[in-house]
């Protein structure tokens, strides 16, 4: 059973409901939404530090380098973003032989931005194939200088360098290199002979190369390795001449030291013997002056008979002495005064 509704409406409400059903309001609905839908597709956001370029079925249409909000039609343009900021390059690490024929590995770095983006749009599109690029043109320059210069002007950097000189081994007769090669351009000079012919070849993809420089060199491992071993077995002659030198002096003092023993003991002995040479002859001349007398002569023939008499009569003696001999008569009166006297009648 259908029911039909028949309550009078008003005429406003009726003449509504028609406008919103009207095919003009439909279209305008169906706008909104697509509006509402593609927001992201109709504004976009230009930063500071970036330069945006629109395209329309892949040509270029306007190129933008002020920020803030821009419009752009949904679907048919697209955004290509380009950082206007200085970009870094670090190259792989190249081995390359110097002027001179020896291996090294080069590691260089490089700064660059940027400077016409429609031109580095149309010639390499993003910043992948730009350093894809960068690392040819950069590599191809960089094993060229290299090769164009010796080992010791990819090193140095300053010219008219003093060596420093050790005087200890200028003494000793171990002279280490007393100069350095004088270099002709340096590290500095090279770096910027690179930089320069790197820009007129990148020019042409709308990038502006700022700077090159070497970041580090190194030999081969291989060829440092056999390097190494050179410059110890050079530390080790070197210390070697070092240490004979060293027992040579050792020795040459040793032998001046038993040499100036052996020459201050003889001075020291001849010395001692002379003063007691002379010792004697003033100990001779005094006991001569002490005996030279007849008192003094008799007083020491005394003296050595009772020297001898000690020593002859130390333990129990038996002798048989002449009374005509000088110890039987110095007996004999040594008797004769000790004896007690005869008393008077």
């Amino acid at each position: 059973m259908n029911v039909i509704d028949v309550t009078p409406r008003p005429a406003a409400y009726v003449g509504a409901v028609r406008f919103l059903q009207s095919r003009l309001m439909s279209i305008l609905g169906v706008l909104f939404i697509l509006t509402a839908m593609k927001w992201g597709t109709l504004l976009f956001v230009v930063h500071q530090y970036e330069t945006v370029i629109i395209t329309r079925f892949g040509k270029i249409i306007r190129t933008i380098a002020a920020p803030g909000l821009k419009m752009k039609l949904p679907v048919i343009d697209k955004v290509q973003r380009f950082d206007k900021r200085i970009l870094a390059w670090d190259g792989p690490p190249t081995e390359c032989p110097t002027k001179d024929k020896l291996y090294i590995i080069v590691d260089c770095f490089a700064r660059w931005r940027i400077s016409d983006p429609s031109l580095y749009y149309n010639r390499l599109n993003d910043e992948r194939s730009a350093l894809s690029r960068l690392d040819d043109i950069l590599g191809s320059e960089t094993r060229t200088a290299v090769a164009s210069h010796d080992l010791v002007e990819i090193i140095r950097v300053t010219k008219g360098r003093k060596p420093l000189r050790d005087e200890e081994l200028e003494k000793s007769g171990t002279v280490l290199p007393s100069s350095i090669p004088e270099i002709e351009f340096g590290r500095g000079e090279i770096e910027g002979q690179i930089t320069q012919r790197t820009r007129q070849k990148i020019a042409d993809f709308g990038i502006e190369l700022l700077d090159e420089r070497f970041k580090r060199s190194k030999y081969n491992p291989a060829v440092a390795e056999k390097i190494v071993e050179r410059m110890s077995s050079e530390r080790h002659q070197i210390a070697a001449k070092f240490r004979s030198e060293g027992r040579g002096e050792a020795a040459n003092i040793s032998g001046q030291k038993e040499s100036d023993v052996a020459s201050i003991s003889s001075t020291a002995t001849k010395i001692a013997l002379e003063t007691e040479g002379k010792a004697d002859a003033e100990a001779a001349a005094i006991y001569t002056a002490a005996f030279n007398s007849p008192d003094a002569q008799e007083l020491y023939s005394f003296l050595r008979s009772l020297q001898v008499m000690r020593a002859a009569f130390e333990h129990d003696t038996t002798a048989v002495i002449s009374t005509n001999s000088d110890l039987g008569r110095m007996l004999k009166s040594m008797a004769e005064a000790t004896a007690p006297a005869k008393p008077s009648h």
